[in-house]
């Protein structure tokens, strides 16, 4: 729960996932790094005054402390014998600041469709027609309602608004931005069930706080949050598809203040930043990440695979390296490839330690 920061001890794991292996990165990287034909359309974000906006962040409940910790309590999922127990020592709950009124977690469960529209390949948002889309996250998120019925569920579209590209294009970043058409749309899809909007940047060469600033008059929409794929994080001269990226605590910490100043200056609820991950070397110096109030940290387990390395993944990456709040990725396709018996339920998630409060579908 909140309070001043712990030093925790860490194991160091410098190897890749079982389960992503040479051949089976490969495959993935390709599915990401088809080319995206774009539409001829603008890509420079549309003006901020055209947004409404708040007016004053008391609109905003603030939060009820005491709730807020046994939720945080709750979420760990320790014995019940053992949560409160001073002398055992936990890495859940995570020590560290209160949010800011309006915040969505820990009191909320996001479960989030994702891709990009212009391919069937890279998620669920553009391999089906958008009614059918809807309707499958609908009923996703009434799975997760039903299991557990204390934590409100709220949708999500998850749109990767900066693909990573195989080919330098013409500025030499090996990225391509989404034009605004597209991030629209998704914001419209949004609005259809009541959800909120993560914008996924996969930034090849470029920058993080480029590109992040490129989508600046998007994030001082209530409604829109962020995703980081280290993964597709090119430092020096690497190239996406043949090295598995890495981003550093001074890259998320320089993220989360641009985020920060956002909502400040904006009277927003707090901001979601989810940062994607599957390796040790994709997160560098994750005790130096700090969350803020106006920002709340999501580590996501983002790896594919059978049922159990799935699971050892999220204990080794997620779970063993604490930041604040933490998700769990399912692949409809690459979860359920032989060995594995299938995707993982909504009740065997729950079993981790902590429970996930973002959960995303590919």
């Amino acid at each position: 729960m909140p309070g001043n920061s712990t030093t925790i001890t860490q194991n160091a794991y410098n190897y890749l996932l079982p389960f992503r292996h040479a051949s089976l990165l490969w495959l993935t990287f390709l599915i990401f790094l088809s080319p995206v034909t774009t539409a001829n359309d603008n890509t420079t974000p549309r003006n901020s005054t055209s947004i409404s906006l708040p007016t004053t962040a008391t609109r905003y409940a603030p939060i009820d402390i005491a709730s807020y910790n046994k939720k945080l309590i709750s979420d760990a999922n320790y014995p019940e014998d053992s949560a409160n127990d001073t002398a055992t020592h936990h890495l859940w709950p995570v020590h560290t600041v209160y949010p800011k009124p309006g915040a969505l977690l820990p009191f909320n469960r996001i479960v989030a469709y994702y891709g990009n529209f212009y391919s069937h390949r890279m998620g669920v948002l553009g391999q089906y027609p958008p009614d059918q889309m809807l309707a499958m996250l609908q009923n996703e998120a009434a799975k997760w309602q039903a299991a557990d019925p204390a934590t409100s569920v709220v949708p999500a579209i998850e749109y990767i608004a900066v693909s990573a590209q195989k080919d330098p294009g013409s500025d030499g970043m090996y990225r391509n931005r989404m034009p605004t058409s597209q991030i629209d749309e998704a914001i419209e899809l949004a609005k259809k069930v009541a959800g909120i909007v993560i914008l996924d940047i996969q930034i090849g060469r470029s920058n993080v706080q480029a590109e992040v600033e490129h989508l600046a008059s998007y994030l001082a929409m209530p409604n829109v949050h962020l995703a980081l794929d280290p993964e597709f994080s090119m430092k020096g001269d690497k190239t996406p598809g043949k090295f598995i990226g890495t981003m550093d605590a001074t890259d998320i910490n320089e993220v989360t203040h641009y985020l920060a100043d956002i909502v400040n200056k904006n009277n927003l609820p707090p901001k979601i930043l989810i940062v994607h991950r599957f390796t040790e070397r994709m997160v560098t110096d994750r005790r130096d990440i700090k969350p803020l109030p106006e920002v709340q940290i999501v580590m996501d387990m983002d790896g594919w695979g059978s049922k159990g390395k799935k699971v050892s993944a999220y204990q080794d990456f997620i779970f063993a390296e604490p930041v604040q709040f933490t998700g769990f990725k399912l692949f409809y396709i690459n979860d359920r490839k032989a060995p594995s018996t299938g995707l993982l339920t909504p009740a065997e998630i729950l079993k981790l330690k902590p429970q996930p409060l973002f959960i995303m579908y590919q």
